[in-house]
Parts: structure tokens; C-alpha cells; sequence
């Protein structure tokens, strides 16, 4: 990878882990408040919140180490790079958010079975606080991942929004059991935010695991990187094109079509032409393997016509 695209894509990686140190002192700070709050407010819908707030604490180290490494230059054992260090970071943030959903619905339906004190008011005020964080929070670190295209920052983005679903699912349950006198409205609104984040936590979950297993990507990359390839000087056609995601950038294979003819060093530079120019029209793509064909040997794989 030139040394120009390894600084582009340490400043995404910079973004990202910027991004997720606040998310981590953010929730800390929120999670110590929500338990605090839920406990002597006998709401363990904040709790609950509070406890997804803890959990946000470690998928937000696992997201900021998962960066780190990602961005480690090609070693030995490495060839190319450590980039699959990002999705997987998506993942464990993903299962850790599968695993709070379900902590939550047994809790849940233990309180719902168990009678126990009516909330307190004021837990109200708290959570209000804490939506109003927590959906901020979201859309600027989904800003962030959407910029820098990272499965795991966006990963991390959601853990935000479930955050701020469950204080809403909360908000809603207290002020039914303030009104109705019903304790456990509490803890239905708790179970209805489980519910909710584990169908995000899957809905997240689904790209990283493609990601890890190289799918290929948006179509729209591929005929970019087609489109740059094809107007090479003495391009005649192209044949494959393979596009995968590995951490912020894409690895492309591409198979082009020249003059049969032509000597094995035009060959060659006419190769490294169409690596130059995808590399320069494409910033995220950070290598491209060229595959000289020549146009006979083409013609012979196509299957013959019928008569």
C-alpha cells in the first residue's frame, strides 16, 4: 500500500477511535447515573438502561482497539495488513449487544412476576437527560462511520441509538406506572427495549460477518473501478473484476484485455497505467492486482455461438 493511502486511511482509523473514546467516557458516566438513579428510584427499566450503558463501556474499548490494530501496517504473517481486525471488532460489539438484550428480557420478566415499589419521579428527568445524550451521541458517531466507512463505528453508532431506545422504552413504562399506579409497567417497557435492541444488534451483526467472509461490496465501486479501467490507452475489454473490503479500503483483482501481440514489458505497462489510474480515482481502493489477458486467448474461452 503507498505510503500516502496508509496515512488517509490512520486518519479514519484516528476519527473512528476519537469517536469512541468519548462514547466511552460518555457511558461511564451514564451508566454510574442510570443504576444509581433506577435503584433508589425502583425503576429497573434505568437500571437496565444503566446496565446497556455499562456494556456500551466494553464494546467501546473493543471498537477502539479493533481500530487500532486495524490500521497496523503488512507484517509477515500479515501480507495484507490487518484490516479484518474492524469487523471483527463489529462483531464482538454486536454479540455483546445480542447478550444484553437477553440479560434484560430475564430480568424483565422476573420483575414482571415479582411485585415491587412504584418508580420514582424523578428517574423521569433522568432518562429525558439521558435520551436527549444518548440520540446525539448516535448521529454524530454515525456521521463519523458513514465518512470513514467503518462497519465497526457504525456498530458502535447503534449501541448509542439502543441506548436511547431503551430510555425512551423506560421514559414511557415510568410515566404508565406513575399514572395507572402499575408497577410492572416498568418492566414491560424494559422487556419491549430487549426486544428492540437485540432486532438492531442482529440487523448490525449481518454486515460485519459479510464483511469477514468477503462479500463483495456496493456494485457501484466495482463499475467505477471498471469505468476508470476500460479508458485506459490500448485497454482493449476487461474480464473479472473482484472488489473486497479490508478494514477502511478495498483490495480490487482485475483481469484486463490487450493486444495479444504486444511484448510482455507493454504488457506490464500498460498494467501498472490502470493500477495508477484506479488508485487516483478511487481513494478508497488501496491495491489493485492487474491480470494482463491477451485477446486471443479471451476469444477462445467465450463459448462458441450457435448456428
Amino acid at each position: 500500500m503507498k505510503p500516502g493511502r496508509v496515512q488517509t486511511f490512520k486518519k479514519f482509523a484516528d476519527r473512528g477511535m476519537k469517536s469512541s473514546l468519548t462514547g466511552i467516557f460518555a457511558n461511564m458516566a451514564l451508566a454510574v447515573t442510570k443504576c444509581t438513579a433506577g435503584l433508589w428510584g425502583h425503576s429497573f427499566a434505568l437500571v437496565a438502561d444503566g446496565l446497556e450503558s455499562a456494556a456500551d463501556v466494553l464494546s467501546g474499548l473493543v471498537v477502539y482497539f479493533g481500530l487500532k490494530i486495524s490500521v497496523k501496517p503488512p507484517d509477515a504473517d500479515h501480507p495484507y495488513g490487518h484490516g479484518k481486525a474492524e469487523p471483527i471488532a463489529a462483531v464482538v460489539v454486536g454479540l455483546s449487544l445480542i447478550a444484553a438484550a437477553v440479560a434484560i428480557v430475564l430480568e424483565s420478566i422476573h420483575g414482571i412476576t415479582t411485585p415491587h415499589p412504584l418508580p420514582k419521579g424523578y428517574t423521569l428527568v433522568v432518562l429525558a437527560g439521558v435520551l436527549i445524550v444518548k440520540e446525539t451521541m448516535f448521529r454524530h458517531v454515525g456521521g463519523i462511520a458513514k465518512r470513514i466507512q467503518s462497519t465497526a463505528v457504525r456498530s458502535d453508532a447503534w449501541h448509542h441509538r439502543s441506548d436511547a431506545i431503551t430510555s425512551l422504552f423506560a421514559f414511557i413504562g415510568i410515566s404508565i406506572a406513575l399514572l395507572k399506579g402499575w408497577e410492572a409497567a416498568d418492566d414491560w417497557a424494559a422487556l419491549g427495549a430487549a426486544l428492540v435492541i437485540l432486532f438492531n444488534a442482529i440487523r448490525q451483526l449481518r454486515p460485519a460477518v459479510l464483511e469477514l467472509t468477503d462479500r463483495a461490496p456496493d456494485p457501484n465501486l466495482e463499475t467505477r473501478v471498471r469505468d476508470i479501467a476500460g479508458r485506459v490507452r490500448d485497454v482493449i475489454g476487461l474480464d473479472k473484476c473482484f472488489v473486497r473490503k479490508m478494514g477502511f479500503s478495498f483490495y480490487v483483482d482485475l483481469h484486463i484485455v490487450v493486444d495479444g501481440n504486444l511484448t510482455v514489458r507493454e504488457g506490464h505497462k500498460i498494467a501498472h497505467r490502470v493500477e495508477d489510474q484506479v488508485l487516483k480515482g478511487v481513494p478508497q481502493v488501496a491495491e489493485v492486482l492487474v491480470h494482463v489477458e491477451p485477446e486471443e486467448e479471451l476469444i477462445h474461452r467465450l463459448p462458441k455461438a450457435r448456428n
